[in-house]
């Protein structure tokens, strides 16, 4: 028997619970693993403040552009009160608000061996909101299919009531949780442990490019999807940074210290 969704019993406010969730469980790990490698710069609560702010914004106005001629799309307050939401874009604008945060501060260590776990874990707990609130995904016979039961849903997400469709999010949370432990393994193996970041953000994007075709998303040029659109043209720099990382050698002794024993 295949398993079958909740209903979406006030969705914006289970979506929105289980964001603040992740917030807090990526902030929790994040401390965490700054007190395991002994970071005393408490500068980097101020990057996560940045990161949190403008990653909501980027979530918010990150789906706003979806047509080339502007006057087609709506305007810029509807879209922030009634728009989708864009992980992918709430992890850009995140990324450069810590870039633009870190100019500010002068702050010139590498952050990323902090961020990459906090992210994966908040990521893994905050896409259970969307799981539990968003339509899963294109239709499916496989036996972990999840069935629509509940005749709001059905109607929200123009399926049919006992609809089985792929859990794409339970494939997004798998993904997050086995990186988090990828990244627990590899934490201290690499040359520079900031360069876990790098590698996570990746892997993420390789495997959102492939799962797109699973999540329902509209197809709008050259059978790709607007994330995928995005992904394809950032994924060589991603994937190129990705080899340095793996390649580079010992860090040198000339840069601001991160790491502070106590």
């Amino acid at each position: 028997m295949e398993p079958t969704l909740p209903s979406a019993w006030t969705p914006a406010v289970t979506h929105d619970l289980w964001v603040g969730l992740g917030v807090l469980t990526a902030g929790l790990v994040l401390a965490l693993e700054k007190r395991r490698r002994g970071v005393d710069d408490e500068r980097i609560w101020a990057l996560v403040a940045l990161a949190v702010a403008f990653g909501a914004v980027g979530a918010r106005l990150g789906t706003w552009l979806q047509h080339v001629n502007l006057a087609t799309n709506d305007s810029t307050v509807v879209h922030w009160m009634y728009g989708n939401r864009s992980i992918l874009g709430g992890l850009a604008f995140a990324y450069i608000a810590v870039l633009i945060g870190k100019r500010l501060l002068r702050m010139r260590w590498r952050t990323g061996a902090l961020f990459a776990p906090a992210i994966a874990a908040g990521m893994a707990v905050g896409r259970v909101g969307c799981l539990l609130t968003e339509a899963p995904g294109t239709p499916s016979e496989l036996p972990w299919a999840v069935t629509v039961g509940s005749t709001a849903d059905a109607a929200a997400w123009g399926v049919p009531l006992g609809a089985t469709l792929h859990p794409s999010f339970v494939y997004e949370i798998c993904f997050h949780l086995l990186a988090l432990i990828a990244l627990w393994v590899w934490r201290d193996r690499l040359s520079d442990p900031a360069d876990l970041f790098t590698l996570y953000i990746a892997g993420y994007a390789l495997f959102r490019f492939a799962v797109e075709p699973v999540r329902g998303n509209e197809v709008v040029w050259l059978g790709l999807t607007r994330p995928q659109l995005f992904l394809a043209a950032t994924l060589p720099l991603l994937i190129w940074r990705s080899v340095i990382a793996i390649r580079r050698p010992a860090p040198g002794d000339d840069r601001e210290p991160a790491v502070l024993a106590r």
